[in-house]
């Protein structure tokens, strides 16, 4: 088995590609080692000392360095520990699945959005996962959606791509350019 690394504009993340499925749908963020207990992976990652945020997409794990962690001592051990896991098949998650574990969804929404807004905020997620998503997962991460209120989109940038020095100029300039043109009703993209 090869895994592959690539560089993410967060510098202090790599992107690892196993050349396997690793989550069956959707994602999943670990911000810190108490969230990594679901996951025997994370929680590997994190028993380095050395990594302050695992994130699972559908065919790549993202690893966020601890800051001053200098990644040539830290990728054999974050290779080692990713090859371990997939040659032995070990589960991904505690008792075999993801179940019962909490995933930010629609109850995670910070604003109270207005009924009346339905057609707009199916617009903003047809757009979030057509045209996004698939770049954002490119560079190690994914984007949630948090509400629409009063013209503005709440959203969060999650594995690589929280945290990165350029997360604020992909909200503002990248997603809002878009949404704005795309659904006249948005005046402004927040980070949430």
């Amino acid at each position: 088995m090869f895994i592959e690394t690539e560089t993410t504009p967060n510098p202090a993340a790599l992107k690892f590609l196993p050349g396997q499925q690793v989550m069956p749908s959707g994602t999943r963020e670990f911000a810190n080692p108490e969230d990594a207990e679901a996951s025997p992976l994370a929680q590997a990652m994190f028993d380095t000392g050395e990594v302050v945020n695992v994130f699972f997409g559908s065919d790549f794990v993202s690893v966020t360095a601890a800051p001053g962690v200098d990644w040539s001592a830290l990728k054999p051990q974050v290779v080692s520990i990713l090859l371990d896991h997939f040659v032995s098949e070990a589960p991904l998650f505690l008792g075999g699945t993801a179940a019962g574990i909490s995933v930010p969804g629609e109850d995670s929404l910070m604003v109270e959005e207005d009924p009346e807004d339905a057609d707009i905020v199916a617009q903003i997620n047809e757009l979030l996962e057509t045209r996004v998503r698939p770049a954002v997962a490119g560079d190690g991460g994914d984007i949630a959606y948090r509400g629409f209120k009063d013209g503005i989109v709440y959203l969060t940038l999650q594995g690589a791509c929280s945290g990165c020095p350029s997360s604020t100029a992909t909200l503002k300039h990248g997603i809002e350019g878009l949404l704005k043109h795309y659904v006249p009703e948005v005046v402004e993209v927040r980070a949430a």
